[in-house]
């Protein structure tokens, strides 16, 4: 009798899992997480060190005292406050008529079958496996003809035209969302005499709040965290631009910093700390998105079918 509790405790049965299988998963769990939290953990405790506590070999992960003088240092090289509002605008813009167009066109997918829908099915998901890379000169070039190059208007525009930053996974988002809302619904609406702008209006868009919370979180974070090509087009390449964002600089933080600070020393003003501080102060604004957003997020990644298979 012992024997066989002792088995079920172990292997588990159809009603309950064993212990040895939830030690594997929940022990498989923590190394994982454990790999991505360390960085966070290791970013936030160096921006609290002074420079003392780098020197000193004894200090590994807690500081000596809360040295907030990082982050005043790292938020006036950065221009803090103007580079945070420029960044809200510059992710921000694109995500309104990322979100407003890729629905339209994803429930154009869903819920209309139309001559060469699957010819643009097929171009729509070539779009997106073609790396950027192949389109950067020539559209460089295009911008530049245009005469919108080192503006905003080079994220917002492609965004209008339903090929802002990846764009058709989020088209796929919401088509996805909306092949499963019953016809009945659309019927009914038809029935009724509504028409098509009315009943996506009226019935598509409020049902797609979990797709919109899931596009707008990736969205915002994608082009917030986008440096390269914000550096590219919308900076056009001048370190003076009005349209430097928090990543912007970050990514010129040594050179800043090594010419606003205060101290002669050159050679340790520069501090690990301070990069530190730096790296957090850039990612902050979206964990508080996210610590906010969570509990929706979640939920909508899981209504909208995201799987990650």
């Amino acid at each position: 009798m012992n024997t066989n509790k002792i088995h079920k405790f172990l292997f588990g049965s159809k009603e309950k899992q064993g212990f040895l299988k939830l030690a594997a998963i929940y022990g498989l769990l923590i190394c994982i997480g454990f790999v991505y939290i360390y960085p966070l953990l290791y970013m936030i405790s160096t921006s609290f060190m002074n420079r003392d506590d780098l020197l000193d070999t004894s200090v590994k992960w807690l500081p000596s005292s809360l040295y907030l003088q990082n982050y005043i240092d790292a938020a006036t090289s950065m221009n803090f406050v103007e580079s945070f509002l420029r960044g809200i605008f510059i992710a921000g813009m694109p995500t309104v008529f990322n979100i407003f167009i890729c629905m339209m066109v994803g429930y154009g997918f869903a819920r209309y079958d139309f001559k060469g829908k699957k010819l643009c099915m097929g171009i729509l998901l070539f779009s997106y496996i073609l790396p950027s890379q192949v389109t950067m000169i020539p559209t460089y070039v295009l911008y530049n003809k245009m005469g919108i190059l080192g503006t905003v208007w080079t994220f917002v525009l492609p965004a209008v035209f339903g090929n802002g930053l990846n764009a058709p996974i989020f088209i796929l988002i919401f088509y996805q969302f909306f092949k499963q809302i019953p016809k009945v619904l659309t019927e009914a609406a038809a029935i009724d005499g509504a028409g098509h702008f009315k009943t996506f209006f009226k019935i598509a868009v409020p049902s797609a709040a979990p797709a919109i919370i899931t596009v707008a979180l990736f969205s915002f974070v994608w082009y917030w965290n986008e440096s390269y090509l914000t550096e590219l087009y919308v900076q056009g390449l001048s370190t003076k631009s009005v349209w430097t964002n928090l990543v912007i600089q970050l990514k010129n933080f040594d050179t800043s910093f090594n010419t606003k600070a205060a101290t002669g020393d050159t050679a340790t003003s520069l501090s690990e700390s301070v990069r530190m501080a730096a790296t957090t102060i850039s990612v902050l604004p979206l964990l508080v998105m996210y610590f906010f957003l969570q509990r929706h997020f979640v939920e909508s990644i899981d209504r909208t079918g995201i799987t990650g298979e």
